[in-house]
């Protein structure tokens, strides 16, 4: 359904523009129906600058983003208008997609004059509360209110709303949980769930590794705006190969262990790997592999092991020596 092949994204800063900040590097992957994709990593791993390319917020500087088969970075106007009835975005902050001074239902109101202006008040009122009942919300407690009359996760749940009332195929849902109680956010990862269920494609971008684990079927772990290791949620998380996925997964707090434990497992790892890369040791033998990554077991993929482009991997560094 989504495909992102080669993607780069290359700002201009500098006082006069003269220096380039590159914020994604050569991502590939691919989002299906029915299944959730998470984008993994840091702040500043460019994430949410991906999550924009897709949704056509801003342009690319080279590859393609095809949605069945069609490159997204090229339509315009209608086009454009027919892309955004199937692909959709919720985004970190709830409040801030909200205009304070007008209720909630000027939110539908906008969607209905763009998209069903021909719709019968009746049949809108039944579509707009048949939507909102599917995101565990009753029309009465919403409808008529003012955003700050609810909650994060009300107002999360109504944005939501908003894309299934335009019975979409993609939702690229980015941190939506972030800024969301413990409580709440378990309601909406479960909804993201039913969703899928439907058929619905997710492409979810998170920092946080027990939400995607918790959430999706693949996993793409990016650093510094390019992706180190990919694959089967399981696979990843289960057997990390690259040492910023190790690290990532080390930094979360197990309550089933003491950190002198996590500690000693992970000694024992770094030691097994020291002075390897697994990319240059396959790399001969790509296969159907993403560009750059290579394919360590079945549906799961790693890059090279440099834990940034400009440095040598330890094979690099063996080599040299």
């Amino acid at each position: 359904m989504l495909t992102v092949e080669r993607v780069n994204k290359v700002y201009k800063v500098g006082t006069f523009g003269t220096d380039e900040l590159h914020a994604v590097r050569d991502v590939s992957f691919d989002v299906q129906r029915g299944e959730v994709v998470s984008l993994i990593g840091e702040s500043g791993s460019g994430k949410s600058t991906l999550g924009r390319m897709v949704l056509k917020l801003i342009s690319t500087t080279d590859g393609a983003i095809r949605f069945e088969g069609t490159d997204v970075g090229g339509l315009k106007r209608g086009a454009l208008r027919e892309y955004y009835r199937q692909a959709q975005g919720v985004f970190q902050d709830p409040f801030s997609s909200y205009n304070p001074i007008f209720k909630i239902d000027r939110t539908y109101e906008t969607l209905r004059s763009s998209y069903f202006p021909k719709v019968s008040d009746a049949d809108w009122r039944a579509k707009l509360h048949d939507a909102i009942k599917a995101v565990s919300l009753e029309p009465a407690d919403v409808l008529g209110k003012f955003p700050h009359q609810l909650s994060g996760g009300q107002l999360q749940r109504l944005l939501i709303a908003r894309a299934l009332l335009l019975d979409i195929d993609l939702l690229v849902a980015d941190e939506i949980i972030s800024m969301l109680d413990a409580s709440t956010r378990i309601d909406v990862l479960n909804l993201l769930g039913e969703l899928k269920g439907r058929g619905l494609g997710i492409l979810f971008i998170t920092h946080d590794l027990s939400l995607g684990n918790y959430v999706s079927d693949r996993v793409v772990i990016l650093y510094r705006g390019r992706v180190v290791e990919s694959g089967v949620t399981q696979s990843v998380f289960g057997d990390p190969l690259h040492p910023y996925t190790r690290n990532l997964l080390a930094s979360v707090p197990q309550l089933d262990k003491r950190w002198d434990e996590v500690e000693a497992v992970e000694a024992a790892r770094e030691a097994e790997l020291r002075g390897r890369c697994i990319y240059h040791e396959r790399e001969a033998t790509p296969g159907d592999a993403p560009a750059g990554m290579v394919e360590a077991f079945p549906g799961h993929y790693v890059g090279c092991f440099a834990m940034d482009t400009d440095d040598p991997c330890p094979a690099a560094k063996e080599a040299v020596a």
